[in-house]
């Protein structure tokens, strides 16, 4: 049989393996749910990259705007100009306009970038074409009216619109 001083010390060698375990169990507990509640704010953070896609499409959209031929034009000092120094003059415009966007296709789909680099380059083919049908003593403001002009009787000629709704649509979609 056991001394009253084992058993004492056999009961205290119980009662510290069992706080220790107890102990060991509530914080396990506790630390799962800590983990718990970082997951699910997880789950309802917005990803890391999401403000980055929602301003690159706000710039894209600001590009598509500033590119408009009606507002490149009204941007553009056509005074004194030839025809030909109108055309190189509005088409490295939105040339610049293009480029200095250029790294914000890393953050909008490859549908929405490939809208905005055909509307630059649908703009470009405009301003050309209706150069190359104008006399050779043409000037800057000849082109500029022509241009407008064919926008006024074709107004679905420009593509504008359209790629405006498509990122503001894939932004939506991206806020939701």
């Amino acid at each position: 049989m056991l001394s009253t001083t084992e058993m004492v010390i056999s009961i205290s060698i119980a009662l510290i393996l069992g706080g220790a375990l107890a102990y060991l169990f509530w914080k396990q507990r506790k630390e799962a749910k800590v983990l718990l509640a970082q997951h699910e704010k997880a789950k309802t953070a917005p990803p890391p990259t999401q403000p980055l896609q929602l301003q690159a499409y706000e710039r894209l959209i600001l590009l598509v705007d500033r590119i408009a031929l009606t507002n490149v034009i009204s941007r553009t000092p056509g005074a004194g100009l030839t025809a030909r120094d109108m055309q190189v003059l509005l088409t490295q415009t939105i040339r610049t306009e293009f480029e200095y966007n250029v790294t914000q296709q890393i953050y909008v789909s490859h549908e929405s970038w490939e809208a905005v680099r055909n509307l630059k380059d649908q703009n470009i083919m405009i301003i050309n074409q209706i150069a190359s049908f104008l006399p050779a003593e043409a000037t800057g403001q000849d082109l500029s009216r022509s241009i407008l002009e064919m926008l006024m009787q074709s107004p679905k000629a420009s593509l504008h619109n359209v790629v405006a709704d498509v990122l503001s649509y894939e932004a939506k979609k991206l806020m939701s």
